[in-house]
């Protein structure tokens, strides 16, 4: 029993030892620090606008994501693999390119006034922001789920974030 104990606390200790060495988030400006795929997402999609941030978040018990903000101030977060997650573009309208096209026509028969200024996506749903503060749930099909509350939204993206990460394990 003793000696379990001494094999418990020496484990705890290295894990802890091994995470306080660990630095866990890094800030850049360098689009270097982005995988490929994040950098090519901005140049195709974000082609004019510049990077002012890079945060690397780097966790103990889950992958890497990447946070990105633009001069545009656009900020837009990204799993390990460098898949955009979550868009946010305050004000500004998301591109076009990004929306699947199911998504933006439902958006123009229902909202044609409205302006799409955040987009977000899991495994199994996206979620759209309009200017008007409305969040709206579709699902991968582009079939319209309904309206969310804010704490809805907000939890969606969380999730989403987690199961990018989840994606990205099973692809490989």
């Amino acid at each position: 029993m003793f000696r379990k104990l001494i094999i418990m606390i020496a484990f705890v200790a290295g894990v802890i030892s091994a995470s306080a060495a660990l630095p866990l988030d890094k800030y850049s400006i360098n689009r270097k620090d982005l995988p490929e795929a994040a950098r090519e997402m901005l140049d195709e999609h974000f082609p004019k606008a510049k990077v002012c941030m890079v945060k690397v978040d780097r966790h103990l018990l889950k992958k890497t994501d990447y946070d990105v903000r633009l001069t545009n101030g656009a900020k837009i977060e990204f799993s390990n693999k460098g898949k955009w997650t979550n868009v946010d573009c305050k004000k500004k309208s998301v591109p076009e390119s990004l929306i699947p096209k199911a998504i933006r026509k439902s958006i123009a028969r229902k909202y044609p006034e409205e302006n799409i200024v955040r987009i977000s996506r899991s495994t199994l749903y996206y979620t759209v922001g309009l200017a008007n503060g409305k969040d709206l749930k579709y699902d991968r099909l582009g079939i319209f789920q309904g309206e969310l509350t804010k704490e809805e939204a907000e939890a969606f993206g969380a999730e989403a974030l987690a199961e990018a990460d989840n994606t990205d394990e099973t692809q490989h």
